[in-house]
């Protein structure tokens, strides 16, 4: 076990299907101690068979906190999450020593380690007519506006989310910066040492973990969870992949076989777009060689 004075958050991160959940598992168990969720999509109530959430059996191992946490009604961004998970870990190193932290939503792990950038305001005219753009020619032709805007930045952004879309967009017309240079200058200082371990799969594996996922959460229900939750499908929290498909298919854009073969391609897609993030971030370290042990030598070591 770890008996430093410097209490420690152990980051699991990588892409949607590495293993994750089980790896901070594995860590959490070993150490004792209790796991924050950073998936922004998890930690709504209603979500569920399209989030890919830890099984009834897993959150019975380990605690885990921002799963289930609120409604899709709720409001709940990275600002939020940073303020409620920054409590929640201090009220944690009372008991522990090690934290552990898992998920895929970047924003969310970056603002609870650095804080968030200090962006401009909203820019809300500017906002109304891009919405107005959204509603007249899709999601497509937004997400062109920004390639334009920003040629080097723009592909941080996931092309299937309007609302990020449009909000990089203002950022980079009304900074006159690119997406990449928009970035905290100071980071916040925590009282807490930060760890990063990142999952780095062979991509085939990935993306065959993928596919698997994708016809198991087909198996599971999915079609009937999204049936259950169309009425809800213009919130910010449902237009989200697995589920913006299957509403699509619902509309009669797709067929059943082509909306799951969408889903695929837009989660090996989104995929991609974390490794990318993740393997940019600094001092990470991959799990193929920190087992429990190695990690426990390395956290005692540094």
């Amino acid at each position: 076990m770890y008996n430093g004075k410097t209490p420690v958050l152990i980051v699991v991160g990588g892409a949607t299907a590495s293993g994750k959940t089980a790896l901070a598992i594995e860590y959490a168990k070993y150490f004792n101690t209790e796991i924050i969720s950073f998936d922004s999509r998890q930690v709504y109530k209603e979500l569920n068979i399209g989030v890919a959430k830890p099984t009834d059996e897993q959150l019975n191992l380990v605690k885990h906190h921002f799963i289930n946490h609120c409604s899709v009604f709720d409001e709940f961004n990275a600002g939020i999450f940073e303020t409620k998970a920054l409590a929640i870990l201090n009220k944690l190193y009372k008991k522990h020593k090690v934290v552990i932290a898992v998920g895929g939503t970047g924003l969310y792990i970056k603002t609870l380690c650095n804080g968030l950038d200090k962006l401009p305001l909203a820019d809300y005219e500017l906002r109304k007519k891009l919405k107005n753009e959204l509603e007249l020619y899709g999601v497509e032709h937004i997400y062109q506006i920004l390639q334009k805007a920003d040629p080097l930045g723009y592909k941080q952004i996931d092309s299937k989310n309007p609302h990020r879309i449009i909000r990089a967009i203002e950022l980079v017309k009304n900074t006159g910066k690119s997406l990449s240079e928009i970035k905290t200058s100071v980071k916040n200082k925590r009282n807490f040492k930060i760890l990063n371990v990142t999952i780095d799969i062979a991509r085939e594996k990935l993306y065959e973990n993928i596919n698997q996922r994708t016809e198991i959460m087909i198996a599971q229900g999915l079609e009937q969870e999204c049936r259950n939750l169309y009425h809800l499908k213009n919130l910010k929290a449902l237009q989200t992949v697995g589920y913006t498909e299957i509403f699509e298919y619902f509309d009669g854009k797709y067929n059943l076989s082509q909306a799951i073969e969408k889903i695929k391609q837009h989660t090996r897609n989104y995929a991609k777009r974390q490794i990318t993030w993740f393997k940019n971030q600094q001092d990470n370290i991959s799990h193929i060689d920190f087992d429990v042990e190695k990690l426990k030598n390395h956290i005692t070591a540094d």
